[in-house]
């Protein structure tokens, strides 16, 4: 699943490309793309026409764009969903790279079937890849968004468009009421406004999100006898990390995932927390981590944070900071890469 710097991407392009447009016409290729929408395919249509997009926000790995009557266009981009923006002007991406073709890309299975290539890294030495002409039918289109053109795109005549491209249908768009933050602090990346779609409420403030309340979560974290993993990938206790950076961030503080909250000491704990931050961060300088063509950002190109992975999908490889086998093993359903060596199982007796 993407998490905050591949969500941050998308969310980046989307405002350079959509901010100011007004959705002219939206096509519902798959209604279960909209499951979650009160009062289903109709209530979403009518809901969005003429509506004008008024900024692009992202709270942990939940993205929304506010409507100018107050309500959100929420999305989720579950396993792999993915939002595409087409017949918009090119633009340099946020990593600094001129985007090109689709054409001067190798296709993704040739990257994965080449034995030189590090199984974790994949589609991470891709080029970027647009797709801009409108009458392209993407394989797993789901939702449409037909929009307003601006003088620089490249057919003004023809509009932009807003895809939701979907293979495993487990993400989805719906339309949102807005409620207040709990602090009075901004609802999240994008907007100073203090507010979030009421179905992201329960989400809780990023360690990327300058109102985020350190001492609390690390406060939390170690009143808890669950394993850190686990509680750092709690969306309600902080957002935005998933498996991947959950496993960068153990790797980078020394701590092994199994250890309990309640055995960290607060320098362990700070240590923690800002080690999964600054990994998130030098991911979403590359773009995030894109896997199998998938966690690319609006424009369709893959991030390149895989190159740099020092625990995660390394299992049977060498640890680059003090050389023993890196090491896989389950940890409540959930696979944790670890250096056996060194990282500490805080509060076990091993």
């Amino acid at each position: 699943m993407p998490e905050l710097p591949e969500v941050e991407a998308v969310r980046r392009g989307l405002e350079r490309h959509l901010v100011g447009r007004v959705v002219t016409g939206v096509e519902v290729l798959e209604p279960r793309a909209l499951r979650r929408q009160e009062g289903g395919v109709e209530a979403f249509i009518r809901g969005l026409a003429g509506r004008r997009l008024e900024a692009a926000v992202r709270r942990g790995k939940f993205l929304w764009l506010p409507l100018d009557d107050g309500r959100a266009l929420s999305a989720h981009l579950g396993m792999s969903g993915q939002l595409l923006v087409r017949g918009t002007a090119p633009a340099t991406s946020a990593r600094g790279q001129e985007p090109g073709p689709v054409g001067d890309a190798p296709a993704a299975d040739a990257v994965v079937a080449d034995p030189s290539v590090p199984r974790v890294d994949l589609t991470a030495t891709r080029a970027p890849s647009l797709v801009r002409d409108l009458s392209v039918r993407p394989r797993h289109l789901r939702v449409r968004l037909h929009l307003t053109s601006r003088e620089a795109d490249p057919h003004p005549q023809a509009g932009a468009a807003l895809d939701l491209v979907d293979q495993r249908m487990l993400g989805g768009l719906r339309l949102s009421e807005m409620v207040a933050t709990s602090d009075g602090a901004s609802g999240g990346e994008g907007s100073p406004q203090p507010f979030l779609p009421q179905d992201a409420a329960h989400i809780a403030r990023d360690l990327l999100d300058p109102a985020v309340d350190h001492d609390g979560v690390l406060a939390r974290m170690r009143s808890s006898r669950r394993g850190v993993k686990a509680l750092l990938m709690d969306q309600e206790l902080v957002s935005g990390v998933g498996n991947i950076y959950a496993d960068e961030g153990l790797w980078a503080a020394r701590v092994h995932a199994a250890s309990p909250g309640r055995s960290l000491g607060p320098r362990v704990g700070r240590r923690l927390l800002e080690a999964t931050a600054e990994v998130m961060r030098r991911a979403l300088k590359v773009g995030g981590t894109s896997f199998d063509a998938l966690y690319v950002d609006a424009e369709g190109a893959a991030g390149f944070f895989a190159r740099e992975l020092e625990a995660y999908g390394r299992a049977g490889q060498e640890c680059r900071r003090c050389g023993a086998t890196m090491q896989r093993q389950v940890i409540g359903a959930r696979s944790h890469t670890f250096c056996p060596r060194c990282q500490r199982r805080w509060g076990t007796s091993s």
